[in-house]
């Protein structure tokens, strides 16, 4: 039987964004089945003693965009440091994924094309029209997502992503889940690999 990794992210993580394509690749070779939960990070933060990056320390701030250089470079990966439009509230983007999902529909090709639309391609993302036209461009009825993703089952579900992800230990984004052992971080990837290549149970706190 398959096992499932937890996927929690964020649109609005530049984080997320380099490490989709490696956890996903990891994911495929594993034969591992992803489950995506889309969570607003702010309140993540709020309950489990994180800081927004505005009220970071001005040396953690210039450390994360150093790092934000570093890792581009090891993943091969151009982008912009500061997009044209971000900081940006992410929650219809989030929301519209979790559309998706209650659709049934497969969120392969949206993901990628989300992030890059932050990253690489400096899209608004929090402009309905911009997420309907990335929807559209990946063969998803983009109109009609962006509608449900403003509604009560899209909004119910966000909620209950965050509180699944603080039940789970989540503090951050991405984080992936194995068998309840949380591996935050895109850096995380490699250790994640390993503990799916070897079918070790999973770590606890002791």
């Amino acid at each position: 039987m398959p096992r499932t990794i937890d996927y929690y992210f964020s649109c609005v993580s530049p984080w997320t964004f380099l490490g989709h394509a490696p956890f996903m690749d990891a994911a495929r070779r594993h034969g591992a089945k992803v489950a995506p939960h889309p969570v607003n990070l702010g309140p993540i933060f709020a309950e489990t003693g994180g800081l927004p990056l505005p009220k970071r320390a001005p040396q953690r701030q210039r450390y994360r965009l150093v790092e934000l250089q570093r890792w581009g470079v090891k993943r091969g990966v151009a982008f912009h440091v500061h997009p044209a439009f971000w900081p940006f509230d992410g929650a219809l983007a989030d929301r519209t994924i979790i559309a998706a999902l209650l659709a049934g529909h497969p969120v392969d090709a949206l993901l990628p094309r989300i992030f890059s639309g932050v990253w690489q391609r400096q899209e608004n993302l929090g402009a309905p029209e911009v997420i309907a036209a990335i929807a559209e461009e990946v063969g998803l009825p983009g109109a009609a997502l962006v509608a449900e993703a403003q509604g009560e089952a899209a909004e119910k579900a966000y909620i209950e992503n965050r509180e699944r992800a603080v039940a789970a230990d989540v503090f951050g984004a991405p984080s992936y889940v194995l068998d309840g052992e949380v591996f935050w971080g895109q850096d995380r990837i490699d250790l994640l690999d390993d503990a799916l290549s070897s079918g070790r149970p999973p770590f606890r706190p002791v």
